[in-house]
């Protein structure tokens, strides 16, 4: 995996279409309490696919031991506020280590502005250098604004699966999967064996 190639340019100065100017770069061991405040602002149902219940000490753990070969973590900065997050998680092996999956959040506070396109574009030029062959975001149906950017970056919908997921209150929520087949540089697909 050719991990430091493909993010040698960060930190990266990027402009969200109501022109406020912004900064993409890797999550760093000192952002953990900004990225908890960033975190419990996005709504709850938002964040289903965070398995563990949200606390301070966990989000220092993440922080703290960091393995972007497995789970790449861009942030978006506006001045020193977190506003979105991308990741992209990476299995080393297994039958389908050739697919990376893809989660992504936004402020509610900077809706609508590309945060979640702008980062989500930022993965799709780094997963071909990482091998990757396909990517996959697994979203509950109420994401229409994440689901409306995947589909503008050329996502489609594999899969939808009404009341399948349940929330922390055991509510019903729709299950979507959205895919992307990329593009690989062979060079680095062979890098996987």
């Amino acid at each position: 995996m050719c991990i430091e190639f493909a993010v040698a340019k960060y930190p990266a100065i990027v402009r969200l279409r109501d022109g406020k100017e912004c900064t993409v770069r890797l999550l760093q061991p000192e952002d953990a309490a900004r990225f908890y405040e960033f975190l419990k602002a996005v709504p709850e149902e938002e964040r289903l696919f965070i398995k563990p219940r949200l606390t301070p000490r966990l989000v220092r753990q993440w922080c703290r031991q960091l393995k972007p070969e497995e789970n790449l973590t861009l942030v978006m900065l506006h001045g020193d506020r977190i506003i979105g997050e991308a990741t992209l998680h990476q299995r080393p092996g297994g039958w389908k280590r050739h697919i990376g999956k893809v989660t992504v959040l936004t402020h509610p506070e900077y809706r609508g502005i590309d945060v979640a396109k702008l980062l989500v574009k930022e993965l799709l030029e780094i997963a071909p250098h990482c091998g990757l062959e396909r990517l996959e975001a697994e979203l509950n149906g109420e994401r229409k604004v994440a689901i409306r950017a995947l589909y503008q970056l050329g996502f489609e919908q594999w899969a939808h699966i009404p009341g399948y997921l349940r929330d922390l209150q055991f509510r019903p929520h729709d299950y979507v999967l959205l895919g992307i087949n990329l593009v690989t540089d062979e060079e680095y697909a062979a890098a996987l064996g």
